[in-house]
């Protein structure tokens, strides 16, 4: 029993036992049973935005199912974190593209603090990559572009609209969906007025490669918060990123 002032001390540890059947299950997963690439941070370019359209390229090329999916976290209402995946819609001079209606819950967390963060994994590369930055909203016109030169599906489901609220029954999705299909097959350059295209440009990028025996390299791009924020110069100047490895 705890006595009111003093701190609850730390329960037992668990008893070792037999393993549980999910344990089991768990355990005998493999982790890159393929041949992994070497990569050698020496020759890295100068800055993030190459080495992700390299690396990128070469997921693609290794048949890494759906590359352009990643992790999106954001500052959630109550301080802590919140993740989702995303599409990625474009990486330029400007940043890392994405897309969401502003009213959505990432929608409503970027509005309030516009600061994410991305995560790719590319398990067929042993590669991962984490962006962090700055994100900024661009015009609607740019984002209905971005849009419509997307696929039927991916209007539709932008007409449907009302993301993250509550929803009475799957009939009734089902209901909106079917009318949005139907608006986007006859109006493929409706408005859809809260979808908005995002970009962060990111002030740290950190390129992860993984090495059978553990040896993963780890290198990270760091540029200074007043430097190429929000002044549409295209890519980063060299001059703009520092490059340093990181223990595993």
């Amino acid at each position: 029993m705890t006595t009111p002032g003093t701190p609850p001390q730390p329960s037992a540890p668990h008893a070792a036992g037999p393993a549980t059947p999910f344990q089991k299950l768990l355990r005998a997963q493999r982790v890159w049973d393929v041949a992994l690439p070497a990569f050698d941070p020496a020759g890295a370019p100068a800055d993030p935005l190459s080495l992700f359209h390299a690396w990128f390229a070469e997921a693609v090329a290794a048949g890494q199912a759906e590359p352009h999916t990643m992790g999106l976290a954001t500052v959630a209402e109550d301080g802590g974190p919140d993740v989702r995946t995303v599409v990625l819609h474009d990486a330029d001079g400007r940043g890392w593209h994405f897309a969401s209606h502003a009213s959505s819950r990432k929608g409503r967390q970027l509005a309030a603090r516009p600061e994410a963060a991305l995560h790719f994994y590319w398990a067929s590369r042993g590669r991962q990559i984490r962006i962090r930055g700055r994100v900024t909203t661009a015009p609607h016109a740019e984002s209905l572009a971005d849009l419509h030169a997307r696929s039927t599906g991916a209007l539709a489901a932008a007409l449907v609209g009302r993301q993250s609220e509550p929803l009475s029954s799957c009939d009734e999705l089902a209901r909106a969906s079917a009318a949005a299909w139907d608006r986007a097959r006859a109006e493929p350059d409706a408005d859809a007025p809260t979808w908005t295209l995002y970009v962060l440009e990111p002030v740290e990028a950190e390129f992860f490669q993984g090495d059978e025996r553990r040896r993963h390299v780890r290198l990270r791009y760091r540029r200074d918060q007043g430097q190429g924020q929000n002044q549409g110069r295209g890519a980063a100047a060299a001059g703009e990123w520092t490059r340093e490895l990181l223990w595993p």
